[in-house]
C-alpha cells in the first residue's frame, strides 16, 4: 500500500511537470496578436510597422499605434527574401527598424529535444515503475519463507530482573540459564549440558513476556523474539520454512536465546485438527521438534517459550531434551502485589502518605498486568478530576473500577429500587460479619458499577492456597444473604439475586462432584470433562455415573443449598435491627467504608454466629 501511494505521488508530479512545460512553450505568445506573413507584408507597405525583432524564425512585431504582434518567417529563406517574395517595397522596408536577437541555447535545445524525448521519458518512467513493482513481488515471493525474527536491540526500554517484582524462584531459574550462556565452561567441566528449552507457564498477565524481556536485558548474548502465530500461513510448508529460518538465524549468532511467545498457537496436540497430517500448524510443530532435539545436537541456542495453556501442548514438545525446564508463574501474593504497585507508580506523581499495603490487601487475585492497569486508571482518574497528584482514594476507586466497571451515577433508581438494593447489600454484609471463616467487609455500596446494581466488597486477611468446606459454606451463606433479606423485609424477592443464586448453585455442585465434600456420596469426583483441543476450550462434560448417582448428587446439592440458606435466614431473622440500621445508612450515604461499618455493628454488640 505504501509503494502504491509513492507511485501515485510520482505520477502526479510527472503530469504536473509536463503540463508546466507545455504551458511554458505553448503560451509564450498567447498574449500577442498573431499575424500571417502576407498580413505583415501589407502592414509594412502601409507604413504601420515601426520595428521587427528577429529571433530565429520567430518575428516580434511592434506597430506604430503601440500594439504588439508575432509572426513567423519561412525557415529556409532569409527575412529580406521572404518580404521580397510577398511584394514588400524596399523603401517601405527601410522605414522599419530591424533587430536581430540571438536565440537562447536553452529554448533552442528545449524546442528540439522536448518534443522528441518527452514521450520516451514518460514511457520509460511507466515501464520503470512496472518493473520495480514486479521485482518487489518477486522479492516477496522469495522471502515468503523468511521468519520475521527480531533482535532484542529493537526494544526501547531495557528491563532487568530488578524491574520484576516477586517471582523469586522463576528469576533464579532464568538467571541460571543466563549464567550458563555467559560462563558455559564451569558447567561443561563437570559434565552438565546446556538446557534445550525453558517453558514459562502461567495465567494471562502473570509476567511471562515481562520475564523474557528481563532475560534479554540480563543476557550478554543475542536475544531473538518472535510470536508463534507468525510462523503459520495459509500455504502449506511456509510455517516449517520460517521455523528453519528462525533457528538458523539464532544458530548463526550462537550462543543465543530464541523467545517464542504464545507457543500454543502452533504447539497444540497433533491429530486433533481438521487438516490431518497435512495441517500447516502440525507441519510447523514437527519442524520445531526437529530443530530443538533432532539429529543435530551440537547447538548453543536456548529456546524460551511462553503459554497460558500448557494443557493443550503436544507431549513430544514437553519431553526432556526439548523443554527441559518448566517454570510456573503464580499470581502475586500480598507482598508481591505491594512491590508491583510501587514499581508501576515510579513515573507517576503521588501525594504523600500513599499506603500501597492497603491497596494490596484489596486486590487478591490481581495479576501483574491488572495492577499496572490499576495504577494507570488511578492516574487517569486524577487527571480527570483536575488534580496534580494521585491520592489514596483514587487508587481505591480504581480497584473497584477494574473489578466491577465504572460508576453509573446516571442510573437513577426509584425510591423502592434503592431500598431493595440497600437491604440486599445489607443482607450480604450482615451475614459476612456474623460468620466465622469469612473475610472482613471493606466496602458496601448501592451505586451501580458495570452490570452490578450494588456490591459488597470483602477481602481476605491472609491469603491461602487451600480452602476448607467450612469456608465454602460461609461463602454460600453470604451469597444467600441478599435473597433472604429481601424475602424477610418485603415478603417478596427480585431479580437482583439471580447472579447470587447462579454462583451458589455452581459452587454447591462443585463441592459434591469435584471437591468430594459430601459425606453421603463420599470422596469421589463425578463427570469427565471433554475438550476439543483445536478449539482450546471446554466443550462438554461426560456423564460417567448412573442415574441413581445423578439423583443422589441432586439431593446433596439441594441439601447444601438448603443448609446455607437456613444459616443466612437464622442470622438475618435474629438481627433484623442490625440489618435495618445498615440499610438505613446505605440509603442515606450510598456507600459505607470498612471503619464506618465496623463502628456501626459494634453499637449492636455483634458476635459471630457459627455455622
Amino acid at each position: 500500500m505504501k509503494l502504491l501511494y509513492k507511485n501515485i505521488f510520482w505520477a502526479i508530479i510527472t503530469l504536473l511537470l509536463v503540463a508546466f512545460l507545455f504551458s511554458f512553450f505553448g503560451n509564450i505568445n498567447s498574449q500577442k496578436t498573431v499575424l500571417s506573413i502576407d498580413q505583415l507584408a501589407s502592414k509594412i507597405n502601409a507604413g504601420e510597422i515601426s520595428k521587427i525583432i528577429v529571433n530565429g524564425n520567430d518575428l516580434e512585431v511592434e506597430l506604430k499605434d503601440g500594439l504588439k504582434a508575432v509572426s513567423k518567417k519561412e525557415a529556409e529563406a532569409g527575412l529580406s527574401e521572404t518580404f521580397r517574395n510577398y511584394g514588400v517595397e524596399p523603401s517601405a522596408l527601410q522605414q522599419v527598424g530591424l533587430e536581430i536577437k540571438e536565440e537562447s541555447g536553452f529554448r533552442f535545445w528545449a524546442g528540439i529535444l522536448i518534443p522528441a524525448l518527452l514521450p520516451i521519458l514518460i514511457i520509460g518512467a511507466f515501464l520503470f515503475f512496472m518493473l520495480r513493482q514486479a521485482k518487489t513481488g518477486m522479492g516477496q515471493a522469495f522471502t515468503f519463507g523468511k521468519a520475521n525474527i527480531k533482535l532484542f536491540a529493537q526494544f526501547k526500554n531495557k528491563i532487568t530482573f530488578k524491574d520484576v517484582a516477586g517471582l523469586k524462584e522463576a528469576k533464579e531459574e532464568l538467571l541460571e540459564v543466563v549464567d550458563f550462556l555467559k560462563n558455559p565452561k564451569k558447567y561443561l567441566e563437570i559434565g552438565a549440558r546446556i538446557p534445550r528449552g525453558v517453558l514459562l507457564l502461567g495465567s494471562p498477565g502473570t509476567g511471562k513476556t515481562l520475564l523474557a524481556r528481563a532475560v534479554a536485558g540480563e543476557a550478554k548474548v543475542p536475544f531473538f523474539h518472535i510470536s508463534a502465530s507468525e510462523f503459520v500461513e495459509m500455504f502449506v510448508g511456509v510455517g516449517a520454512a520460517r521455523t528453519r529460518d528462525a533457528f538458523l538465524t539464532a544458530k548463526k549468532a550462537a550462543p543465543s536465546i530464541l523467545f517464542i511467545d504464545e507457543i500454543d498457537a502452533v504447539g497444540r496436540e497433533r491429530g486433533t485438527g481438521l487438516g490431518g497430517g497435512h495441517d500447516e500448524r502440525e507441519q510447523t510443530l514437527n519442524q520445531i521438534l526437529v530443530e530443538m532435539d533432532g539429529f543435530e545436537r551440537d547447538t548453543k541456542v536456548i529456546v524460551i517459550a511462553a503459554t497460558n495453556r500448557p494443557d493443550v501442548l503436544d507431549q513430544a514438545l514437553l519431553r526432556p531434551g526439548r523443554f527441559d525446564r518448566r517454570i510456573v508463574l503464580d499470581l502475586p501474593d500480598i507482598k508481591d502485589r505491594e512491590a508491583i504497585l510501587k514499581i508501576h507508580s515510579k513515573e507517576k506523581k503521588l501525594s504523600s502518605g500513599i499506603n500501597f499495603r492497603w491497596a494490596a490487601e484489596r486486590t487478591p487475585g490481581f495479576s501483574g498486568a491488572d495492577l499496572a492497569n490499576l495504577m494507570n486508571e488511578a492516574a487517569i482518574l486524577t487527571a480527570r478530576k483536575g488534580r496534580k497528584e494521585i491520592i489514596q482514594q483514587d487508587i481505591f476507586d480504581s480497584i473497584e473500577k477494574v473489578l466491577l466497571g465504572p460508576e453509573r451515577r446516571s442510573r437513577v433508581l426509584s425510591k423502592e429500587e434503592k431500598e431493595i438494593t440497600a437491604y440486599h447489600e445489607a443482607g450480604h454484609a450482615l451475614v459476612a460479619a456474623s460468620i466465622k471463616d469469612t473475610d472482613p467487609i471493606q466496602k458496601i455500596s448501592i451505586i451501580a458499577r458495570g452490570r452490578a446494581g450494588g456490591y459488597t466488597l470483602k477481602t481476605p486477611i491472609k491469603e491461602t492456597r487451600l480452602k476448607t468446606k467450612s469456608q465454602f459454606m460461609a461463602d454460600l451463606a453470604i451469597l444467600f444473604g441478599g435473597f433472604i433479606s429481601e424475602k424477610i423485609i418485603f415478603s417478596d424477592v427480585s431479580t437482583g439475586a439471580s447472579n447470587d443464586l447462579q454462583v451458589a448453585s455452581e459452587l454447591a455442585r462443585k463441592l459434591i462432584t469435584q471437591f468430594g465434600m459430601s459425606e453421603k456420596i463420599g470422596p469421589i469426583t463425578y463427570g469427565k470433562t471433554e475438550e476439543m483441543v483445536f478449539l482450546g476450550r471446554e466443550i462438554s462434560t461426560e456423564k460417567n455415573y448412573s442415574e441413581k448417582i445423578a439423583a443422589e448428587i441432586d439431593d446433596e446439592v439441594k441439601s447444601v443449598i438448603e443448609k446455607a440458606r437456613s444459616s443466612a435466614q437464622k442470622i438475618i431473622t435474629s438481627r433484623k435491627n442490625v440489618l435495618k440500621a445498615i440499610a438505613k445508612e446505605l440509603i442515606e450515604k450510598e456507600t459505607i467504608e470498612r471503619k464506618e461499618f465496623e463502628k456501626l455493628i459494634k453499637k449492636y454488640k455483634l458476635k459471630p454466629i457459627s455455622l
